[in-house]
């Protein structure tokens, strides 16, 4: 049974084992250098209660951590917020992701934000898909702007408005 909570500082050291493991072996991020656990926890506490961190657990192993992250430092855009999805390796494909998301938007709406945004990497269809069955239109499409693995991707922009 999997069950969704907010993130704690005892969850660090495993969202940063879950984010290191997207940095070194996918394109979900554009980060390039691993986080060290002080860093993820200065990450989980720049969050507050307009921005949650999520973790999904299964048998009380977390298999999956998502995020809302201010969009801009601009006081404009303070109804607006990022979307991060990390599913631990060994639980992917088994519906956490779709979970987590769905709890993510929910919490966003129940905090009074306006729109969420997404940025995914071209040939991650499979996120593509999710965020569209939970509401999300593909708004465009950044040509090559980010280098990862010797290549050049493109980034798809997704938006739901509440």
């Amino acid at each position: 049974m999997l069950t969704i909570r907010p993130a704690s500082e005892n969850d660090v050291s495993i969202i940063t084992e879950i984010y290191n493991e997207a940095i070194l072996n996918t394109v979900a991020t554009f980060d390039t250098e691993v986080k060290s656990e002080v860093d993820r926890l200065k990450w989980l506490r720049e969050h507050g209660n307009n921005h949650p961190v999520l973790v999904a657990e299964i048998k009380g192993k977390v298999a999956g951590f998502a995020s809302l992250s201010r969009w801009s430092d601009r006081s404009a855009y303070d109804s607006t917020a990022e979307t991060s999805l990390y599913v631990h390796k060994d639980f992917r494909k088994q519906g956490v992701g779709k979970q987590l998301l769905e709890v993510l938007v929910l919490e966003g709406e129940n905090v009074g934000l306006h729109t969420l945004i997404a940025r995914i990497t071209d040939g991650n269809d499979q996120s593509i898909y999710l965020h569209e069955r939970i509401g999300f239109t593909v708004i465009g499409t950044f040509r090559e702007v980010g280098v990862k693995f010797g290549k050049y991707h493109d980034v798809h922009m997704l938006q739901k408005v509440y």
